[in-house]
């Protein structure tokens, strides 16, 4: 055989066996919520580590209502949440016919952080918080001064997450008492890591996102208890949360697998992982297990191919995933 055929025979036995190793690798494509990506992304690490580089999982941070945008219009198999799915986007996803499984996986801590320097702010209460942040301080509450007599009157700088973030709908719905409304002029990004800069080089600076976020960074950062209803001041920590204390600033996060991607084995195996490992991993990147009844609940609801929502579209504060799990789903 000459030398110039063997070389092709090779070339092509070569650009099979690599076409067989693509198909071999199925993929899992995952977008949304830059607060649920820690625990998705620490998740998909141990899953594709346990299948040996057979499947591939990868995670995007489009921020909630950019996830839910490619989910609705069929481009992933796994949106993550850091709210629950809205009307709008409900209506989406039926018009597109994709039925998909609402799964909380953790709780979060979503945390109001200034800087370091700031020595006047020892707590903050949700009347404060609403007078910064409501449509109505727009232009015109723009010192912490404004915000409280014996606050300084140096100028206030507000850090936060973009209109397409959960974190945003949640943070305006526990404060504000209506979700998305907000003033506007504030420096806004799905970046939570550009609101941690902002933040971290303005002493007169105020922002929130996720607690797993604030942890990463608290050298550069200080946490700011938050009065409860109770009428106590309590920081952000795992185990004020599994305590039931910081409130209203704790929220559960969720996962929404699509149903038709749910019945191929890589999806199907994918969810299983999560809902059997999330806990221990949520530990890990500083999120708050579910308890393992509720994890047992999720897989049962998943099995079950329990499709819809348990929230009908609204966003709600203080619900517990214990009773979210036994709802009946609208869709």
């Amino acid at each position: 055989m000459k030398l110039s055929h063997m070389l092709s025979v090779s070339m092509l036995a070569l650009s099979m066996a690599a076409a067989g190793n693509a198909l071999a690798q199925a993929t899992v494509k995952i977008d949304g919520s830059s607060t649920v990506f820690p625990i998705t992304e620490a998740v998909a690490e141990e899953f594709q580590k346990a299948k040996k580089s057979t499947v591939r999982v990868t995670v995007g941070i489009s921020g909630t209502g950019g996830g839910f945008k490619k989910f609705c219009r069929g481009e992933t198999d796994i949106s993550d949440a850091s709210r629950p799915i809205l009307k709008k986007e409900m209506e989406e996803c039926a018009k597109a016919g994709i039925k998909y499984i609402e799964l909380p996986v953790a709780f979060d801590a979503l945390t109001v952080v200034i800087h370091p320097k700031n020595d006047w702010i020892k707590q903050m209460t949700v009347a404060e918080l609403k007078t910064m942040w409501e449509p109505g301080a727009q232009g015109k509450i723009t010192t912490w001064k404004q915000v409280n007599a014996a606050w300084p009157d140096k100028p206030l700088k507000l850090f936060g997450p973009g209109a397409d973030s959960g974190t945003f709908d949640y943070f305006t719905e526990a404060v504000v008492g209506k979700a998305k409304s907000s003033r506007g002029d504030f420096t806004a990004s799905e970046d939570d890591n550009v609101l941690v800069q902002g933040v971290s080089r303005d002493t007169g600076a105020l922002g929130y996102f996720g607690f797993a976020y604030y942890d990463e960074n608290k050298d550069k950062l200080k946490a700011v208890p938050v009065v409860n209803p109770k009428g106590k001041a309590v920081g952000p920590s795992l185990e004020a949360v599994m305590a039931g204390e910081y409130e209203p600033l704790a929220r559960p996060i969720f996962i929404y697998v699509s149903a038709k991607s749910a019945e191929r084995p890589e999806v199907k195996e994918f969810v299983e992982f999560y809902l059997k490992h999330g806990g221990k991993l949520a530990k890990e990147v500083k999120y708050v297990p579910l308890g393992d009844a509720d994890y047992k609940h999720a897989l049962d609801n998943f099995s079950k191919r329990k499709t819809g929502t348990g929230f009908g579209g609204e966003a709600e504060v203080g619900v517990k995933v214990a009773d979210l799990l036994k709802r009946d789903p609208k869709e």
